[in-house]
Order: structure tokens, then C-alpha cells, then sequence
């Protein structure tokens, strides 16, 4: 863990045995993600990618629920990482990844549906927790 120099909240890392480590894996071997998220629920990784096919398809309400469903999910495993509703949730570190996908996707599902106030709420909470997140 690298040493916090502005004295705010340390960084949050999820653990390397979160389900989003499997739910990749399987991803990345050609599990379709609908089959990932039916068999990793609580894994935020597979939600954010249904999430993105979805806006690409011009679906946005599917995407807003996909997006929402991995961003509760993430924001339950951070609570039992200790995270305290503000700090650095570090883009770099692949466990905290899923997370900050499906963020910036309900961010941009907000946006399509209307929810403007969503949206951004819910970038400046991507770029608070680490401005690389918009970049995933």
C-alpha cells in the first residue's frame, strides 16, 4: 500500500479473491457476459460490459439497469473493503476496475434517459475516486 502524502482517506482496494477476478477471467476465455453476471452476480465487471453493449445498441434503459445493478454490487464489496463513501478507489488495481465501469456507464445511461443530475453526480464520483476511470 503506497503511503497517503494529503492526509485524506486511503485508498480503497478490493481483494484479489472479489468476484470480478473469475467473472474476467471467464470473460476473457469467451464467456458471453450475460452467462458471467447470471453465474458471478456479485461481480460488477459483467454488469458494466452488459451495460456498454447495451448503449452501443441504443438501449439505454437496459443499460441503466445493467449499469446499476454492478454499481450497487461494487459499492457493497467497497463498504466490506472499507470503504467509507469517499477516497481514492484506484483505477489501476483490476479488482476495483468493474466498479468504476459500471459508473461511467450509469453515468452515460443517466445521461440518455434523461437524468442529467444522475450523470454528473455520478462522473464527479468516477473522477473523485480516480480520473483514470473515465479511461476504462
Amino acid at each position: 500500500m503506497r503511503e497517503n502524502l494529503l492526509g485524506g482517506p486511503e485508498p480503497t482496494y478490493l481483494p484479489q479473491d472479489h468476484p470480478d477476478v473469475p467473472a474476467r477471467a471467464a470473460v476473457a476465455a469467451g464467456t458471453p457476459p450475460v452467462q458471467v453476471a447470471a453465474e458471478y452476480p456479485a461481480a460488477p465487471y459483467p454488469w458494466a460490459l452488459l451495460a456498454r453493449e447495451a448503449l452501443t445498441a441504443g438501449e439505454a434503459v437496459a443499460a441503466y439497469a445493467y449499469a446499476r445493478t454492478g454499481y450497487h454490487r461494487g459499492l457493497d464489496a467497497l463498504r466490506r473493503a472499507g470503504w467509507r463513501g469517499h477516497g481514492p478507489i484506484p483505477a489501476t488495481h483490476e479488482p476495483n476496475q468493474g466498479f468504476l465501469m459500471a459508473l461511467v456507464a450509469l453515468a452515460a445511461a443517466a445521461e440518455r434517459i434523461g437524468e442529467d443530475e444522475e450523470a454528473q453526480r455520478c462522473r464527479t464520483f468516477a473522477t473523485d475516486s480516480d480520473p483514470a476511470a473515465l479511461e476504462l
